[in-house]
């Protein structure tokens, strides 16, 4: 019995050997697509825990837009309560999650643009305006801003003229264009020929800090950069230009005009104005104002109103909200009050046509009687000419066309073509 034992126990690990084997064969002689159906759902399994842990990071950015409570109370019940939305099924957490991610990626794309300079005493940009603006206020009669929060490949022919007719119309004019990009070396060989040619033209990189500094939108950017704002699905750099171009005025006083504006006339004689985009013409009352060319003094109280408005309506998912819907609601409230003096010009001095009429102003349809009136109202009553470059930006030119006509009686170097 006992030499019995001996000999299985001799024999068990050859046995085990022998399954051991087997086993391994078996297995690697099923087909590859076995494997790779396995390993799928081992990267699927990966993924989805991927998105759960890191899900209610900041729960916020999932939030619709609103009117934040900063207190301490609020915060808790926020923080207590994060994780209620993502409970009913794994699919739908899963789908949150990806949606949250793809927010998260699109915010930092956005904010790429967002400056943030070393806490100096005295902010650089404040340093090299205040230079720019001494250096040139023996002959600075008009300020103009304008901003560009895009990348630099993207700064054609166009904004090129837009900076031609300003300075056509105001040879003495200095011009800030507050962007990051054209803040370069590359920057400033595009505006060197109007240096060269003596006028007065800087390109500076936005420090928002500072330019928001003691306004209603210091709060609302410092929440931006947290995290803790809904950027939306609108552009943030054109969000940001919106809100920009409102502090520039208040801190510094002067005009603000889009890049695809075209300056006709002066506007030395313009103070605290507005320029309505339509109007009702049974009333004779505007009915919407835009923001594409502001001219106000500094401080003023109705750019402070507006800034608020910013601060405390933002929306990222509607185009407009924050920029022309914006001023057109700010001033229907004021309008009327004491302390806010201002002036609505009708739409023939900036918005001659609105975006659904800009592609006649391309077109040259012989002589049309449309074209030739609309030429004598806006040689007659424009400042200036909006060519609303969403819609118009993949137009061409035509010869004889009213653009074509503004760009030979405005140009300065005389060889650009839209």
């Amino acid at each position: 019995m006992l030499h019995q034992m001996e000999e299985s126990t001799k024999r068990s690990p050859f046995s085990f050997l022998h399954i051991k084997r087997t086993m391994l064969s078996l297995f690697f002689s099923l087909p590859t697509s076995f494997f790779a159906l396995l390993l799928l759902l081992l990267l699927s399994y990966s993924a989805f825990t991927g998105f759960s842990l890191h899900l209610p990071k900041s729960p916020l950015i999932l939030s619709p837009p609103t009117l934040f409570n900063l207190s301490s109370s609020a915060n808790s019940s926020l923080v207590k309560n994060r994780h209620l939305s993502f409970l009913p099924n794994s699919t739908q957490s899963l789908s949150l999650s990806i949606q949250r991610a793809r927010r998260v990626k699109k915010h930092k794309r956005g904010l790429r643009s967002v400056r943030s300079e070393p806490h100096f005493p005295v902010s650089l940009f404040h340093s090299r305006l205040k230079a720019f603006f001494n250096t040139s206020s023996s002959s600075c009669k008009v300020r103009f801003f304008m901003t560009w929060i895009s990348p630099l490949e993207t700064f054609g022919d166009r904004e090129l003229f837009s900076v031609e007719s300003l300075f056509k119309s105001h040879p003495e004019a200095c011009l800030v264009i507050v962007s990051e990009s054209l803040d370069s070396h590359t920057g400033t060989r595009i505006l060197k020929p109007f240096v060269s040619n003596g006028f007065r033209v800087m390109a500076i990189a936005p420090d928002f800090g500072y330019i928001f500094k003691d306004t209603r939108a210091e709060t609302w950017f410092n929440r931006l950069k947290e995290g803790n704002v809904n950027p939306g699905e609108v552009s943030l750099g054109q969000n940001l230009s919106n809100v920009l171009r409102l502090a520039l005025l208040y801190k510094f006083g002067g005009a603000y005009i889009d890049l695809d504006v075209m300056v006709l006339k002066s506007f030395s004689k313009l103070r605290n104005t507005i320029g309505a985009q339509n109007f009702d013409a049974k009333t004779g009352q505007w009915s919407r104002l835009n923001n594409a060319v502001l001219i106000f003094d500094k401080k003023h109280p109705l750019l402070f109103k507006f800034i608020e408005e910013f601060a405390l309506t933002f929306d990222g998912n509607k185009w407009g909200h924050n920029g022309p819907y914006l001023i057109s609601r700010v001033v229907s409230r004021v309008n009327g009050r004491p302390g806010f003096n201002f002036t609505v010009l009708p739409p023939s001095a900036f918005y001659p046509v609105d975006w659904r009429g800009i592609t006649g102003l391309f077109r040259d349809e012989i002589r049309s009687k449309w074209l030739v009136n609309k030429m004598k109202q806006i040689r007659k009553e424009s400042f200036a000419v909006h060519l609303w470059n969403r819609h118009s930006r993949n137009l061409t030119v035509v010869k004889g066309s009213i653009v074509d006509s503004i760009i030979s009686s405005c140009c300065i170097f005389c060889n650009t073509q839209l």
